[in-house]
């Protein structure tokens, strides 16, 4: 069974090419900003692992990961922020609210597909 991944990002192009990059091992749902992400959980999936940019209407990618941390359904699931910014006030702020990885753009699609494949397997050994 495929496991699931949300990406969140206004960005058209990065949720296009996500999609495309994850669709054959993945089911995938994609969200332009943190309102609709949180609408799709509502609705549309159940995510194994989030995908989420930093700055976006509606909900920026921060208070979306608080959000999640604070329900009882989402807290633990694994959260990667992808972003053009490299503060490292922005990134330690990302790492303290429980994202697991910060991946600044541009990045490697081959590379954030093996770190996707690799912590999906990491948490399926820790569930069973």
């Amino acid at each position: 069974m495929k496991k699931n991944v949300l990406v969140v990002d206004d960005d058209y192009f990065i949720r296009s090419l996500l999609f495309l990059l994850l669709k054959e091992k993945f089911n995938v749902v994609t969200a332009e900003n943190g309102l609709e992400a949180m609408l799709a959980l509502d609705k549309e999936i159940s995510p194994d692992l989030i995908i989420t940019d930093v700055d976006m209407p509606e909900i920026d990618g921060f208070h979306l990961i608080e959000l999640l941390k604070k329900s009882g359904f989402y807290r633990e699931v694994p959260t990667i922020v992808l972003t053009g910014h490299d503060d490292p006030a922005i990134v330690d702020k990302f790492k303290d609210s429980g994202a697991i990885k910060f991946i600044t753009k541009p990045f490697n699609p081959p590379e954030l597909l093996t770190l996707i494949t690799g912590l999906l397997s990491e948490n399926e050994v820790l569930s069973h």
